[in-house]
C-alpha cells in the first residue's frame, strides 16, 4: 500500500483549498471481479490539455480514488504507446514527463507503453471501462513514486 503522505503533492487540488471532508484513497488493489480497481489500466475519454471539447479514448492507470459530493472519482495517469524517448528534450521543455511501463493487455498489439507522470486525470466512475489489465506491483510503485515527486501534479 502506498502511503498517502508520499503522494500529497500528486493529489493536491489545483484550486486553493481542499473540500471539507474530502479524502484521497491510494493503494494497489487489482481484483478479477469485473470492476475497476487501483493498479489497473482502464479505458476512458481523456480531454486534450487545451480543454476545447476534444479528446481521445485512451488507457489510464488508476492510482487512487477521491471522495466527491456524488461518491468518489478515480485518479489516474494516461498511457500512450508513442515512444517519447525520441523526443524527450522537447517533451521536457513543455513540462511533460513520461515513464516506460512495458506491455500489457490494455494494448491489443502488446506495444510498449509509457505513462504520463505530470498530468493527473480525475474521472467519474461511470467514465471508465474496465479491461482487466493490471500493472505489476513493482512497476505501479515506481510510477507512483515518480509521479509523487512532481510538483506540477494535482
Amino acid at each position: 500500500m502506498v502511503r498517502l503522505r508520499d503522494l500529497r503533492s500528486l493529489l493536491r487540488p489545483r484550486r486553493a483549498g481542499r473540500a471539507p471532508g474530502r479524502r484521497d484513497t491510494l493503494g494497489y488493489a487489482p481484483r478479477a471481479d469485473g470492476r475497476a480497481d487501483v493498479g489497473e489500466v482502464v479505458w476512458a475519454w481523456v480531454p486534450y490539455e487545451e480543454n476545447d471539447g476534444r479528446g481521445k479514448d485512451r488507457p489510464v492507470l488508476l492510482v487512487g480514488q477521491r471522495r466527491s459530493a456524488r461518491g468518489f472519482q478515480w485518479l489516474g495517469l494516461m498511457l500512450t504507446s508513442k515512444d517519447h524517448d525520441r523526443d524527450a528534450a522537447d517533451e521536457a521543455r513543455w513540462g511533460r514527463q513520461w515513464m516506460d511501463v512495458g506491455t500489457g493487455d490494455w494494448d491489443r498489439e502488446r506495444r510498449p507503453s509509457e505513462v504520463r507522470l505530470d498530468r493527473l486525470i480525475v474521472l467519474e466512475p461511470d467514465a471508465v471501462r474496465r479491461e482487466g489489465a493490471a500493472l505489476d506491483r513493482a512497476t505501479f510503485d515506481e510510477v507512483v513514486r515518480a509521479a509523487s515527486a512532481l510538483h506540477a501534479l494535482g
